[in-house]
């Protein structure tokens, strides 16, 4: 097993061909993470010799924040790649535009593979690190796929502005966070003539469990049905586990790796349900679901009110409050206007008791992005130059 590194495969892509092609395991490292290479070496001297070859690792922090490595099957991956084919109906797409880093396992299979496997063309234009490049890109294609997280959908206004439009993206793939319900207009404007997908799953899925195109429900949380092969239950604890013939095949972290059976239930990290016609919908990640004063708080629940009144992005962190219980902190971007606060409010008043509104609503220009694409939930409570609109007292 050896070590790819990010910043060498964006210079030659031909890298990650030439390593999927050969034998021996590799793990795709990085460009940013918050790991050292240190650790990175010490996960491979511990790699099982049975996973040794025909095998690859991407590397994740999850929602803990702590680095793990998933090592993945190379021939499971490519099974996976033809189930998300069909179900997607990719067929007429003849390329597709990367706006996240590789060593994001939606980008790494949804597209670099999917091109390997299925003969099209991958067009690398560094995302919005070069605004003019995918432009470009995004203009020319005439029968484009294009992966992105909800995040990003605001960088398009900003750097194209609001009237723009692609019509040659026909494939448009949500995944990697909640999906962007509420801003369908806007997407639908700058893409009319893409199909669109809420993608589930996780890197441990390596990465898909279900796919929903948009027209079956106009809930976010509606995250769709099983795809070929995959099994999921709720836990106990509402847990999301599912079986996957695609999914990870050995786990590194906390310094040991674990294996995974064929007959193992695998948790997803999430808190979902699964409704009578085979629909599973998300109530939040397990560490966004919580007791405050007894009652039962889903941060994605909130979040989905405070988008109904609210166009701009928001994210809440948790934080105890001045008794020591745990509590909640909203955060909107860009800067809000006193009347919308009081929109807001209002909407926590008529649909909650007063436990599960936040702590403080705060505002900030543009919210803390991973390299991924993903909001940085971790960085929230550490922003500068916040505006603090409103505190609450229990």
């Amino acid at each position: 097993m050896y070590i790819i590194n990010e910043s060498d495969v964006s210079k030659d892509i031909s890298k990650l061909d030439t390593a999927w092609s050969g034998p021996d395991s590799f793990i795709l490292v990085p460009e940013h993470g918050r790991f050292n290479r240190e650790w990175v070496e010490n996960t491979i001297n511990n790699v099982p010799p049975k996973l040794i070859y025909n095998h690859f690792g991407l590397i994740t922090s999850g929602s803990t924040g702590q680095p793990k490595l998933v090592l993945g099957s190379k021939e499971r991956s490519e099974k996976l790649v033809e189930v998300i084919h069909n179900s997607q109906n990719n067929e007429p797409v003849t390329e597709t535009i990367l706006t996240l880093p590789l060593s994001y396992c939606y980008a790494f299979v949804n597209q670099w593979l999917w091109s390997r496997v299925k003969k099209r063309r991958l067009i690398t234009c560094e995302g919005f690190a070069r605004p003019d490049k995918l432009k470009e890109a995004l203009s020319i294609t005439k029968n484009g796929m294009l992966c992105l997280v909800g995040a990003q959908i605001p960088l398009f206004s900003h750097y194209f502005g609001d009237n723009i439009s692609f019509p040659g993206v026909i494939r448009l793939n949500f995944a990697g966070g909640r999906f962007p319900q509420e801003k369908m207009e806007q997407i639908k404007k700058c893409f009319p003539n893409a199909q669109i997908y809420n993608n589930y799953g996780c890197t441990e899925a390596m990465p898909r469990l279900t796919i929903r195109r948009l027209e079956e429900s106009e809930d976010a949380s509606n995250i769709g049905k099983p795809i070929l092969g995959v099994k999921m239950k709720a836990g106990s604890t509402e847990e999301i586990l599912f079986r996957s013939p695609y999914r990870a095949v050995a786990f590194y972290d906390k310094g040991s790796f674990r294996l995974l059976g064929d007959d193992e239930w695998v948790s997803s990290g999430d808190i979902g349900e699964q409704n009578a016609n085979g629909y599973w919908y998300i109530k939040g990640r397990s560490n966004e679901v919580f007791k405050r004063y007894g009652e039962k708080i889903s941060l994605s629940m909130l979040q989905k009110t405070v988008l109904e009144h609210w166009h701009g992005e928001a994210e809440f962190y948790r934080e105890k409050d001045a008794s020591g219980e745990e509590g909640h902190v909203l955060v909107l971007s860009p800067g809000a206007s006193e009347g919308q606060i009081r929109q807001i409010l209002l909407a926590f008043r008529h649909n909650y008791p007063r436990t599960h509104w936040p702590s403080r609503i705060e505002s900030t220009n543009t919210l803390p992005l991973l390299s991924n694409g993903k909001v940085d939930k971790s960085s929230l409570n550490v922003i500068e130059y916040k505006k603090i609109h409103w505190r609450q007292n229990i």
